[in-house]
């Protein structure tokens, strides 16, 4: 898919960025950075601008033309590469510190080695700060404060945190009377995995009335602004909630205004300018008499621009607007698409529900069939089923699935890649499985390389089906291993291996930019819940969430396969890999 503008816009200020930690010449600097702007305001693919002959581009000379030719044809900038090269991670995350710059980086690193900021708070609270020239106590006391209020300051909420909120904030606005329509909008309603505030959109006459029982909600410590029309309050683990209320022919606007994203607007803004018309929050109108156009629905408001309806969650500005404009856009998934679910687990290892009663809840959720994956013994915490344990289960699976009616259970299991790369169960025990799910849980801190041939080699294995949580994130603790997940993505397409949207909610994982990647290059995904309870099972809206945010279709997915296609389907991967061998 090609290249948007803001994606090249971003290579720019990652450029600037360097540029700046490198203390290059200012204009440089400036002018990478007014590049990007430049390209963020275009109203047209780049590739076209620059293709109108005679005609520049404002604030891009012929050094940068030639970058953003070069990005339009590879994909990427060799100048960028050389630059991170250049540059020891230690001197990025360090300026992350509050009133640390470049210069300041670099003397620490040099200095005492400091490689991190916990080993910058450490060497602070050690008085080892004030030893460097050029630092004395107060600034080593300014660092470590600095430090605290950073780890606590501009937190994201996960995604499943912020939802029951705004439910409840929706929920409660939409009985005051008057009120006509009440929504989420903003990143949530996009449903990106993080966060960083709740908007509200409601729409009434009386918006004073809506702003009192905004106010009085229970759920917020304080409401630090109110207004006539928009307020805030902040909830007690620190969420900042706005509230805009609006008149009721102003709310389809308006909500797609709030809902963004920016640079998704900045695109429909150019579109509308062509078209002689303007559009904002309050609505659209002709440009040239300020007459307004009605707007009954964000349909409406899409095809006052000559487009298709573009659902939240594609509103990014990555290739979604061409796509509409073209008759383009995906069918995207929905959770009535999925057929059932294909990494679970029971009382057998570490779950609290029995086979029977994960398989009758799936049964209620109107699957077709689910798969039973308990832990591996390497996962001693989660009592992981031995050779023996795991065949006695293969032997109570098959039973239950020939006496329940409605639904079938798949007898399956997760394995454990372990650090050379070998699963820890044999291949002859493997092979009598209907799937097998293989994941990582220990040895995260391998090198790149080692991690990278490590899950290489699992999904090389003929008998391996998926790869569940293909880069090992949590959402708010740890950011994933590090592995050349290209390299990965290529090997799944080579071998047929699934790659897994894990739906548990501070999980999902694979991200909604990697699972496009992965589909991109031919890898099949799997959108699976990892649930270790019958309620989790639900959990599934996670990940179709992040199968939506990345242009997946029911074709795409392994888990929308009816009974009798997923079976083929594994196993023709299984043939396959016997014909290849």
């Amino acid at each position: 898919m090609e290249i948007s503008n803001t994606e090249i816009a971003g290579i720019f200020n990652q450029v600037a960025e360097l540029l700046e930690l490198k203390a290059e010449n200012p204009f440089k600097v400036r002018a990478y950075r007014k590049a990007a702007d430049a390209l963020i305001s275009l109203d047209r693919p780049v590739r076209d601008a620059l293709a109108d002959a005679g005609h520049g581009i404002p604030g891009i000379g012929d050094a940068i033309r030639a970058k953003i030719e070069e990005i339009l044809a590879t994909g990427r900038l060799q100048y960028l590469d050389r630059l991170r090269e250049e540059i020891p991670p230690a001197i990025f995350l360090l300026t992350e510190v509050p009133g640390i710059g470049p210069k300041a980086a670099w003397r620490l690193h040099d200095a005492l080695g400091i490689d991190d900021v916990e080993s910058l708070l450490s060497m602070a609270r050690a008085g080892r700060i004030r030893e460097v020239p050029g630092f004395g106590s107060k600034t080593e006391a300014n660092i470590i404060r600095s430090i605290e209020l950073m780890r606590h300051a501009g937190e994201r909420s996960p995604l499943y945190a912020a939802i029951p909120i705004a439910d409840r904030i929706v929920d409660e606005l939409g009985r005051v009377p008057g009120v006509t329509r009440v929504s989420a909008a903003g990143s949530l309603r996009r449903r990106r995995d993080t966060v960083g505030d709740v908007d509200i959109v409601a729409a009434s006459e009386d918006p004073e009335r809506v702003m009192d029982t905004f106010a009085s909600l229970a759920i917020f410590r304080e409401i630090p602004a109110r207004g006539t029309t928009k307020s805030t309050g902040i909830t007690e683990t620190g969420l900042s909630c706005d509230l805009r209320v609006v008149s009721p022919e102003d709310y389809w606007t308006a909500l797609h205004h709030l809902t963004g994203s920016k640079q998704h607007h900045v695109r429909l803004r150019g579109i509308a300018g062509r078209l002689g018309l303007k559009i904002n929050e309050y609505g659209v109108f002709r440009e040239d008499t300020g007459e307004p156009v009605p707007i009954d629905s964000e349909e409406d408001l899409y095809a006052a621009l000559g487009m298709s309806y573009i659902p939240p969650e594609l509103r990014e500005d990555t290739g979604e607007i061409e796509a509409s404009q073209e008759g383009r856009l995906p069918n995207l998934v929905a959770r009535s698409s999925i057929k059932g679910d294909l990494h679970t687990h029971t009382k057998w290892s570490d779950g609290v529900g029995t086979v029977l009663e994960m398989a009758q809840t799936a049964q209620r959720l109107g699957y077709e069939y689910i798969a039973v994956t308990d832990h591996s013994r390497a996962l001693g915490i989660a009592r992981g089923l031995d050779r023996d344990r795991l065949l006695a289960q293969v032997e109570e699976i098959r039973r239950l699935s020939r006496d329940l009616r409605g639904i079938r259970i798949l007898a399956g299991f997760e394995v454990d890649i372990l650090k050379d790369g070998t699963l820890d169960m044999d291949d002859e025990v493997l092979e009598q499985l209907d799937i097998v799910v293989a994941s990582i849980h220990s040895g995260f801190r391998q090198d790149r390389h080692s991690m990278t041939e490590r899950i290489l080699r699992a999904v090389h294995n003929p008998n391996v089906d998926i790869l569940a949580h293909p880069t090992g994130r949590i959402l708010g603790y740890r950011p994933g291993y590090e592995v050349d997940l290209d390299a990965v993505i290529k090997a799944a397409a080579e071998t047929g291996t699934a790659m897994e949207i894990n739906s548990y909610p501070d999980r999902l994982d694979l991200s909604d930019a990697n699972a496009r990647a992965a589909r991109d290059a031919g890898v099949t995904i799997v959108i699976d819940t990892d649930s270790h309870s019958p309620s989790e099972l639900v959990n599934i809206e996670f990940g179709v969430w992040v199968a939506r945010r990345a242009w997946l279709e029911p074709r795409d997915i392994l888990n929308c396969l009816t009974y009798d296609d997923l079976m083929s389907r594994l196993a023709r991967k299984k043939r396959a890999a016997v014909v290849t061998s």
